[in-house]
């Protein structure tokens, strides 16, 4: 809620103070409903109000220092500015240590009054965000991979849930970060081989010298057809095989997977006779192959074979009321993991959860809340100098810069090739750049972070 979003209630007998002042609120932006006393006041209000309350001291009946009482029944966190006159500053500065927020002495400027205004929303408003943070970390579906409750969401959970139970392959496509293999997990937990196990093969992590052996297994001679080796496809018999990054598979070991595909069957290394196999086959893509299928680069029949259903998953980007949902359930889960008190909303961390496109997705988001448990500072969070040094635009440019791509390192897990695509930047510019700045990108990956 930015300060000029907020509702503001303003209450005064007098007037035409009343509509002067609420004239001037307005000109600056503020949406404000006026009332001659406080009971009518109390009626507009609730533990949710997304505003603050502006109130003369000194009006018959229920006077200001009344009012003030009874919000604070309502919600002790609804800002209160005081209106007083001369005689009242020793009463309002009292009033300050009660809980008031602030007060504002006739007669006053209006840019005064419309100053302590946008404060107080600022800060109402940073109040009702960590409630609603709080609140998504209970409500949040314990176990629930996909959260979200934006209408694409609803419809991608719903499909996975009609998908899980039928035995046909599924092509899962969306960007780095959005899920895609919570979505595979979905699929594979809902349907009737949930007690047989999923086999995942990175397929763009799968050295091509490899690829017969670790898929297809290897057997031994002499040996009738024994394995010496077990291959992971093999191992999902009855099971799920997951293709993760199936876009990054080589041409040659595009065909030898369409066999698999097609038939349903592998020839072991050295086997005399090929191996039936019952699989269900999810694959995963980053990015459309129906591109890569035209520029030759993807099999159009290895592609037609995968593409039986498609399940595209939505940027974060393209689901923003989604964040603070997201952001609270995985703030909790960072500082449970971490030990430590999940922390307190703040201006700079709300205004980059509201305002970054979030390229790295659901999985950039999540270590965005590790670092806030941590207090660790991002390119959102630093302080743009040290006070009392004079720090030059280039310097100030050369510290962004860098914030920038250790960020995008951290969202994408140390994969140089997509921070390179996230961060549009030719490979030896990317280097050069991690050299000047230090950055060791083997740190961003987890194998060297969980070591």
């Amino acid at each position: 809620m930015t300060a000029a979003s907020g509702k503001v209630l303003f209450v005064d007998d007098d007037d035409a103070l009343r509509t002067a002042a609420v004239q001037g609120l307005q000109l600056t932006g503020f949406e404000v409903a006026a009332f001659d006393n406080g009971p009518a006041a109390l009626k507009a209000l609730s533990r949710d109000f997304p505003g603050v309350v502006v109130s003369d001291v000194r009006m018959p009946g229920m006077d200001g220092l009344a009012l003030f009482q009874r919000i604070q029944a309502i919600d002790p966190d609804i800002p209160v500015l005081l209106i007083t006159g001369h005689g009242d500053v020793a009463m309002a500065v009292a009033a300050l240590r009660d809980g008031v927020y602030d007060f504002v002495s006739k007669p006053f400027p209006m840019d005064r009054l419309t100053a302590a205004v946008g404060r107080a929303l600022e800060k109402r408003g940073l109040v009702l965000d960590n409630r609603r943070l709080e609140e998504a970390a209970v409500q949040a579906p314990a176990g629930s991979p996909l959260l979200g409750e934006t209408p694409v969401m609803q419809r991608l959970r719903a499909t996975i849930a009609q998908l899980a139970e039928a035995e046909v392959d599924v092509l899962i496509q969306g960007e780095t970060g959005v899920g895609k293999a919570l979505v595979a997990q979905a699929l594979h937990r809902g349907g009737p081989r949930r007690n047989r196990p999923m086999v995942t093969v990175n397929c763009a992590a799968l050295p091509e010298t490899v690829f017969e052996s670790e898929l297809f297994g290897v057997a031994g001679p002499g040996s009738g057809g024994l394995r010496s080796s077990v291959g992971r496809l093999e191992r999902a018999d009855r099971g799920v095989l997951f293709l993760d990054e199936v876009e990054g598979l080589a041409p040659a070991m595009q065909a030898k997977l369409l066999r698999v595909v097609e038939e349903r069957e592998i020839w072991p290394v050295g086997a005399a006779e090929p191996r039936h196999l019952d699989l269900r086959i999810i694959a995963a893509s980053k990015v459309d192959l129906v591109e890569p299928v035209r520029e030759g680069l993807f099999r159009a029949d290895l592609y037609y074979r995968l593409n039986v259903v498609t399940l595209v998953v939505p940027p974060l980007r393209e689901r923003r009321e989604d964040v603070p949902m997201l952001f609270g359930h995985f703030l909790a889960e960072a500082a449970a993991r971490f030990r430590r008190p999940a922390p307190r909303l703040t201006p700079v961390v709300r205004d980059h959860l509201l305002g970054h496109d979030w390229p790295g997705n659901v999985r950039e988001l999540a270590h965005y809340a590790e670092r806030v448990v941590l207090g660790l500072p991002s390119a959102a969070t630093a302080d743009s100098a040290v006070p009392g040094e004079a720090e030059g635009l280039a310097e100030r440019v050369e510290r962004y810069e860098a914030m920038v791509i250790r960020e995008t390192l951290a969202a994408c897990d140390g994969d140089a090739r997509t921070a390179m695509a996230l961060l549009r930047t030719p490979r030896k510019t990317f280097y050069d750049k991690l050299r000047r700045h230090g950055i060791e990108i083997d740190s961003y990956r987890p194998s060297r972070r969980s070591s």
